[in-house]
């Protein structure tokens, strides 16, 4: 279910391609939906140890091409990540939700599903994602706002 680039660095424990949680109501009964797609991995990509990445449900999950992602973070069905993105542990990232090239994302923070996350996106450590996010955006907090607005509300007050 699997794609690999090469020079790609798997570490211990990661799981990569099994089925994602994908659920709905059909007449009132909780349905599984079945995940045909597969996790799409470009070359020079480092995972860390205990990760997981969801294969696709519908389309593919993708991770870009130089994007390191660090230990424990989970990547849920149809995620695509572009290129030269740096993920920090204990990330996890909501199904279906598209990150551009070149972002950061600090540790133990959250991202909602279905959105955008534009190119060089900053997020600082411990936010909460709940919508878009344009290009060239720094961003912390939950919700996160904007990282000067975060900064100044919190530390300088």
């Amino acid at each position: 279910n699997c794609k690999i680039g090469d020079n790609t660095i798997i570490n211990d424990g990661s799981i990569i391609g099994k089925i994602g949680y994908g659920f709905k109501f059909i007449n009132n009964k909780l349905t599984f939906i079945p995940h045909i797609g597969l996790v799409d991995i470009h070359e020079n990509v480092y995972i860390g140890s205990n990760c997981t990445i969801d294969r696709g449900s519908f389309t593919n999950t993708i991770i870009g091409k130089n994007t390191m992602i660090d230990n424990q973070v989970h990547i849920a069905h149809n995620v695509k990540i572009g290129a030269s993105c740096f993920i920090a542990g204990q990330v996890g990232i909501a199904g279906s939700t598209n990150i551009g090239n070149s972002c950061m994302i600090g540790g133990q923070s959250g991202i909602s599903g279905h959105l955008n996350i534009g190119n060089n996106v900053h997020i600082g450590g411990n936010s909460g994602v709940i919508k878009n996010v344009e290009d060239n955006s720094k961003i912390m907090g939950y919700p996160s706002v904007e990282m000067k607005k975060f900064l100044k509300r919190n530390i300088y007050d």
